[in-house]
C-alpha cells in the first residue's frame, strides 16, 4: 500500500475491515484483523475434516458473530466479505474462521446445530452489496444520537449504548442498558416511524457494553471483555479480600463501573495458598517472650513475627512448616528458645515494600532541582585591563 492509498484508507475497528475508494470510484473493503474484538486464532489451520468443510464463522459489528453453512459450494476463505441469510432480508459479514476450529467454537458457545440450524451463506459480497452496507453503517451514529434523545423525551430509564444496522439497511439492532424492566412498546413504534426500518431491542449489561465499545485497561492492554471473555462471572469483594487487595473502588472498578474481571483470575491460587497457611489466632510462645504475627506472605509461605505487637522495625521470618511445628510444640506445653535464630539476625531485612504513600497526588511529578547561581567573575579581569591602559598612557 503506497502513501496515497494509505491516506484514502478508512479503518473500521468495530467490524475489523478497511474501506477505500479506488481511482475508478469502486469501493474496496478488506479484512483487517488487527483490531477485531473477540479475535480467534485458528490453531487447527491446515487440518482437513469433511464434516466441517462448509462451516464458517462470520463476524459482524463489535462482538456479534454467527455460524453459517456454505450451501452454494463457492470457494470461500478467511477474510472474504459475504452476504448471509438473516431473519428478514440479508446481512453482510466477514469470514473469520473456517475448518475444524469452527466446530470447536460451536462447542465452546454451546451452539446446537440440530436445534437452532445453520443459516446460509448466499454469495460473496458484490460492489452493490458493499455500497448498501456502507450507507447503512453511515447512518448508525446519527441514529444512535436521535434514539437517545427520543428515549430521554419519553422519560425511559434506559441507556442506548450502540446501534447496528443490517447489511441491507432494512433493520437495526438497538443495544440498551437498563437496571429495571422497561416497557418500550411505544418506543419501538416511535423508532419505526422515525427511522423507517425494522427495530430489534437487545438488552446488555455494563460489562457487555464495555466489550462492545472496547478500550485499554490500566495494564495497558485491550479490555479482556473485548478480546476473549464471552461468559461473565459474578465478582465480589471477597475475591479482593483473599488477595489482600486494598478495597479502593477507584482501583478495583473497571471502565464499566463494575469490579474488574481480572480480580477473579488468581483467586483459586490464593485460596489454595490460604488453605496451606496455618491460622495463628494467638501469639507464639517462646522462652524469651511472645511473638505476634505482623505480616503473612501466603504465596511464598513466609510469616513475619515480632515480639512487640504491631512493631515492624524488628521482625523475623518463619516458614509455614516452622510455624506449624511451633504451634504443635506450644499445644504440648513446650516453648522454643527464641524467635531469632542467632544474634546476627536481630534485624531482619524486609523483602516487601509497604504501599504507604502510593496515593500521593504528586508522586509522578518531576521534582525540579534548584540550580546554584554562579558568581560573576568578569569584574576582576575588566578592572585589571583598565589599570593596564592607565599605565600605558602615563
Amino acid at each position: 500500500m503506497d502513501k496515497m492509498e494509505e491516506k484514502r484508507t478508512i479503518y473500521d475497528c468495530s467490524r475489523g475491515c478497511t474501506t477505500m475508494r479506488a481511482d475508478n470510484g469502486e469501493l474496496l473493503c478488506r479484512y483487517h484483523d488487527g483490531c477485531c474484538k473477540l479475535h480467534d486464532f485458528n490453531w487447527l489451520e491446515g487440518i482437513n475434516d469433511p464434516k466441517f468443510s462448509n462451516l464458517y464463522e462470520v463476524r459482524f459489528k463489535n462482538t456479534r458473530k454467527g455460524f453459517y453453512e456454505n450451501t452454494s459450494m463457492q470457494l470461500l476463505k478467511k477474510g472474504d466479505l459475504v452476504v448471509v441469510e438473516a431473519v428478514t432480508g440479508h446481512d453482510v459479514g466477514i469470514i473469520t474462521l473456517e475448518g475444524p476450529v469452527v466446530g470447536r467454537q460451536m462447542l465452546r458457545n454451546h451452539f446446537d446445530m440440530e436445534a437452532k440450524g445453520l443459516r446460509k451463506i448466499y454469495r460473496k459480497a458484490r460492489p452493490l452489496d458493499l455500497e448498501k452496507w456502507q450507507e447503512a453503517i453511515a447512518r448508525e451514529h446519527s441514529t444512535m444520537i436521535r434514539a437517545r434523545q427520543i428515549a430521554s423525551d419519553m422519560k425511559l430509564d434506559m441507556k442506548i449504548g450502540d446501534v447496528e444496522f443490517q447489511g441491507d439497511g432494512s433493520k437495526a439492532i438497538f443495544y440498551y442498558i437498563a437496571d429495571e424492566r422497561v416497557d418500550f412498546r411505544q418506543l419501538i413504534k416511535v423508532f419505526a416511524e422515525e427511522f423507517r426500518i425494522r427495530i430489534e431491542m437487545k438488552q446488555i449489561g455494563a460489562r457487555q457494553e464495555a466489550g462492545l465499545i472496547g478500550g485499554l485497561g490500566v495494564c495497558g492492554r485491550s479490555l479482556c471483555c473485548s478480546k476473549y471473555i464471552t461468559n461473565f462471572q459474578s465478582i465480589s469483594t471477597q475475591s479482593a479480600r483473599c488477595q489482600d487487595l486494598s478495597l479502593n473502588p477507584q482501583k478495583l472498578a473497571g471502565q464499566c463501573g463494575k469490579l474488574k474481571c481480572c480480580i477473579n483470575y488468581e483467586v483459586p491460587v490464593y485460596i489454595d495458598a490460604h488453605n496451606n497457611t496455618p491460622n495463628v489466632n494467638s501469639p507464639l510462645e517462646f522462652q524469651d517472650g511472645q511473638a505476634y504475627l505482623i505480616k503473612t506472605d501466603i504465596l511464598q509461605g513466609i510469616m513475619w513475627f515480632s515480639y512487640q505487637e504491631g512493631d515492624m522495625s524488628k521482625m523475623a521470618p518463619l516458614t509455614v512448616d516452622e510455624v506449624r511445628r511451633i504451634l504443635a510444640a506450644n499445644r504440648k506445653g513446650n516453648k522454643p528458645a527464641t524467635l531469632f535464630k542467632d544474634s546476627a539476625k536481630d534485624e531482619q531485612p524486609m523483602d516487601f515494600v509497604s504501599s504507604l504513600g502510593d496515593d500521593s497526588i504528586d508522586r509522578f511529578d518531576n521534582k525540579k532541582k534548584k540550580k546554584k547561581k554562579k558568581k560573576k567573575t568578569t569584574a576582576a579581569p575588566r578592572a585589571a585591563s583598565d589599570n593596564n591602559r592607565k599605565q600605558e598612557k602615563q
